[in-house]
């Protein structure tokens, strides 16, 4: 990114304006991939932790920080700078979902019962709509509530996890 920035300078000051709107486009371009990418990442944690709560029927402090983290995280990086429009619309997750369900499934294939599941038997074994329907479900908060707000809700609703009663009662 650098040399773009310098090229782009180079430009201005030459007078090569359609050049500099050029590597301006790039550098637009390398920061929305750059924004996707972090968004994939954290996505991918939220469907690890739910892959695990929907296995194991249970809910740890650890995953509901880590699904309460993540989706926090999803919100900020997901919103462009004029704040009132996203890098993903609300009707484009899916796509998103299934990019990294796949790595999701064999991360969590580690971690699920302490791996007692090769990553092709946990991806039989997982119900792919359900756990659609909830990560679906955790992102459109991010579109409905403020950042200020948003931490309360995702508890509420992670409380209606598989053992999110156990979690909020602090049971194992």
């Amino acid at each position: 990114m650098t040399q773009e920035l310098i090229d782009l300078k180079a430009s201005i000051l030459e007078g090569r304006y359609a050049d500099a709107l050029f590597i301006v486009d790039e550098l637009e371009g390398m920061s929305k991939q750059a924004i996707l990418r972090n968004i994939k990442a954290f996505l991918k944690i939220i469907l690890i932790h739910l892959i695990k709560n929907q296995v194991e029927q249970r809910l740890t402090g650890d995953w509901a920080s880590s699904i309460r983290n993540s989706i926090q995280e999803i919100q900020d990086l997901n919103l462009k700078g004029k704040k009132n429009c996203y890098y993903i619309n609300n009707d484009e997750w899916e796509g998103f979902i299934e990019s990294v369900l796949m790595a999701a499934i064999a991360d969590a294939s580690e971690e699920v019962l302490n791996g007692i599941y090769n990553e092709f038997e946990l991806a039989e074994i997982i119900d792919r709509g359900q756990l659609m329907q909830t990560t679906m479900t955790l992102l459109n908060l991010t579109y409905h509530h403020s950042a200020k707000d948003l931490p309360v809700i995702l508890g509420d609703y992670l409380l209606k996890l598989p053992g999110g009663e156990d979690w909020r009662n602090k049971r194992k």
